[in-house]
């Protein structure tokens, strides 16, 4: 047996970026084709003051974060149907805000976020056993449920206009899939980080639209760009002495690249 998977630490961490692996492209192909990519980052920054708010009163980070996470992502939710202010500027708005609130509570915590960056670039020495059950808990919550609300989160996703004409409960629906996002980002802080999650949500889903084979089969290629990125990037941030979220998003770019070129010869032998 390779030294790496003797290792009990890495064994987590392996049963868990393959959640996150799996987890992320899921629900990031729906923020894509929303045209909604800029939402991971958000709520990837409101994650972190989720963080600092643990760090500052001696609660687990993950469930913390969630919270923060979740209802911050209601609120993005509730400013957008009003329609009083542009999508973009209330990402933007909840964006900045938490970073802001972040920082502030970094500097109220006296010495308590020495942890900190491993929450921001990912770390996996970090992943204990009570998170990795937390995260696979969380993570097949997550992916069951997207499963099952595959066709209504695809139409409103399309046209939420069409699917509210159709019977779809759009508002509802909307909200679903907002929270599946600040779960999937509160489940991978430890692997890849939160500055580094909104990538892993994005990047393969790019990687398996140049194929541009219809939006299931583009899932499953996501899917396989996904997994394919958190195993050789945990592999060689193991062996490389490298930030393991880090070393994961350049390997997703490396897959999304090779892609690139492939989907290019393909479309060249066709013509």
């Amino acid at each position: 047996m390779p030294a790496i998977f003797a290792l009990e630490f890495m064994q987590r961490a392996f049963a868990v970026g393959l959640v996150v692996g799996i987890v992320a492209p899921t629900i990031g192909i729906f923020f894509v084709v929303r045209r909604y990519s800029s939402m991971a980052d958000t709520l990837a920054h409101v994650s972190l003051a989720g963080i600092a708010a643990s760090l500052l009163a001696g609660t687990a980070a993950i469930p913390t974060a969630l919270v923060v996470a979740v209802c911050s992502v209601l609120g993005i939710e509730h400013l957008r149907e009003k329609k009083t202010l542009l999508p973009d500027t209330i990402v933007s708005l909840f964006l900045f805000g938490g970073l802001a609130t972040g920082i502030v509570l970094l500097g109220l915590s006296h010495g308590k976020n020495v942890n900190i960056v491993n929450y921001l670039f990912g770390n996996i020495v970090t992943v204990t056993p009570q998170d990795a059950w937390l995260i696979t808990i969380l993570g097949v919550i997550a992916f069951v449920l997207t499963l099952v609300l595959w066709r209504h989160l695809f139409a409103i996703s399309l046209d939420e206009d069409v699917a509210a004409a159709g019977g779809l409960h759009v508002r509802l629906l909307n909200r679903v899939l907002a929270v599946l996002g600040a779960a999937t980002i509160a489940i991978s802080m430890n692997v890849v980080g939160v500055l580094l999650i909104g990538a892993l949500m994005v990047i393969p889903v790019l990687g398996a639209m140049q194929f541009r084979v219809g939006f299931r089969r583009t899932w499953e290629l996501s899917l396989i760009i996904s997994v394919l990125s958190v195993v050789l990037g945990l592999v060689a941030s193991f062996y490389l002495d490298l930030a393991s979220g880090g070393t994961i998003v350049l390997c997703a770019i490396g897959f999304f690249i090779v892609s690139t070129f492939l989907a290019g010869g393909m479309t060249k032998r066709q013509l």
